[in-house]
């Protein structure tokens, strides 16, 4: 028993018989944009930064590490040079508590307006 031959699954145009003339575009406004064009502009370009900072910038960094089932790690940075890392589950608790007491202790952090009137 033989199967049924397949159909073309291409199908091809007929070609063209004569040449034809292609189809004209739309035509393009004379000048300028649209109207309505500046109302849809970028309203922000004008308007102030709402990004603006309170004085307030990141000083350190306490960085930590945990994945499951392995071994914690841990860095502790500060732009007063401080940087410390630490391997090993105790070893990185106590950089917590070393990280948080430097807190108090940096330069950077300490208020600057009391050591100069002392």
């Amino acid at each position: 028993m033989s199967t049924a031959p397949r159909p073309s699954l291409k199908s091809l145009p007929a070609a063209p018989t004569g040449p034809r003339a292609a189809a004209q575009a739309a035509p393009a406004p004379a000048v300028g944009e649209p109207k309505g064009a500046a109302r849809k502009g970028v309203p922000s370009a004008l308007r102030s930064d709402p990004h603006r900072g309170d004085g307030r910038f990141p000083v350190a960094w306490l960085c930590i590490c945990a994945p499951r089932g392995a071994v914690p790690t841990a860095t502790s940075k500060c732009l007063c040079g401080r940087d410390r890392s630490a391997v090993g589950h105790t070893k990185v608790l106590a950089l917590i508590e070393d990280h948080t007491a430097h807190r108090d202790a940096c330069p950077l952090r300490s208020n600057q307006e009391g050591r100069q009137a002392a």
